[in-house]
């Protein structure tokens, strides 16, 4: 009598299972838990389906992400957001550096204007025009190593005296080479205008 009753039990189970019921102790194991709805089975099958499986879909997916960086990185560039600037440019001691190069006359930003100039005059034929424009562009150059010097200088005072304690390593080069470009060649673009007066506090 046993072994009918449990011949005759096993197809009832196998049904049951078959038929998807949840009821507990009827032989259907993992129905434990509420079956998703059809919304999340589909979002769940979406995320699945966007994870690369390949080594193709995995160096696309990186090329992908390489490339929305950088276009966060160029965006950066222009609106000075620093969440995607280069490491080089973020924190409150570099974009005082370039406010303080950018707020200032740069003897760089009159160079190419000099430099048409005297070669109009190289290239008249008078001699002594040609020797005014070679002066003219040797007492730039003079002037822009003199301004460069300058900056050096009046840079690290103000970093003394807005950021005490903060390390200057490789400030000096950043607001040289930054001074060295004409202003709209510049990047991170600059935020503020010539004479313009600086906030009292970076951070």
């Amino acid at each position: 009598m046993f072994r009918r009753s449990k011949s005759e039990s096993a197809p009832e189970t196998i049904s049951e299972a078959a038929d998807g019921s949840t009821t507990p102790g009827k032989g259907t194991p993992g129905k434990g838990r509420p079956t998703p709805s059809r919304k999340e089975a589909e979002a769940a099958a979406r995320a699945r389906a966007k994870v690369p499986r390949t080594r193709k879909e995995q160096a696309a997916a990186a090329r992908a992400q390489r490339a929305e960086n950088s276009a966060k990185v160029r965006a950066a560039m222009k609106s000075g957001d620093e969440r995607f600037l280069l490491p080089r440019d973020k924190g409150p001691v570099r974009r005082f550096i370039r406010d303080y190069v950018d707020s200032r006359f740069s003897f760089i930003d009159v160079i190419v204007p000099v430099l048409i100039v005297t070669m109009i005059l190289s290239y008249s034929g008078n001699q002594t025009l040609a020797g005014i424009g070679s002066t003219v562009l040797m007492l730039t150059v003079l002037l822009v190593v003199v301004d460069m010097i300058q900056l050096r200088f009046r840079v690290r005072r103000q970093l003394a005296q807005r950021f005490p304690g903060e390390s200057t390593k490789g400030t000096t080069w950043y607001a040289i080479s930054r001074a060295m470009q004409m202003k709209f060649m510049r990047m991170p673009k600059a935020q503020v205008k010539i004479g313009q007066q600086l906030p009292e506090h970076y951070r």
